[in-house]
């Protein structure tokens, strides 16, 4: 049953695109084409700028001693939401809209990255 309602889902979402554009397109005319095609423009430029942020973004957060995964998480956010601004569509870009104006919890814990347990010293073994 959860499959079924999860295909079906999956079927209605792009039928439910093709309408709203249609509707839109007879209000708006030309100017939704200008508009799909500036979204998917902005839904490149958002995939390529994360491919490259996505690496300084993990450095930054392991040299605050956080843990990567938030960074990573982040940057699939964003990843998810150039590819909603990618498909066409209304209803997706403002699915896509809201993944980025969601702000991302912040539950590391600033610790410094040097551990301060260590007390560096010289040794030696006495028999």
């Amino acid at each position: 049953m959860r499959l079924l309602l999860v295909l079906a889902i999956l079927l209605a979402f792009p039928i439910l695109e093709i309408y709203v554009i249609a509707k839109l397109a007879a209000i708006y005319g030309w100017w939704m084409a200008l508009y799909l095609l500036v979204t998917a423009i902005a839904g490149i430029a958002l995939i390529k700028e994360e491919r490259f942020a996505v690496f300084g973004r993990i450095f930054t957060m392991m040299q605050r001693g956080q843990h990567p995964m938030h960074a990573l998480f982040a940057s699939a956010r964003k990843v998810l939401a150039g590819l909603l601004l990618l498909f066409p569509g209304v209803i997706s870009d403002v699915i896509a809209i809201i993944l980025l104006l969601i702000p991302m919890p912040h539950t590391g814990v600033n610790r410094p990255a040097a551990n301060d347990d260590i007390i560096e010293g010289e040794w030696r073994r006495e028999e």
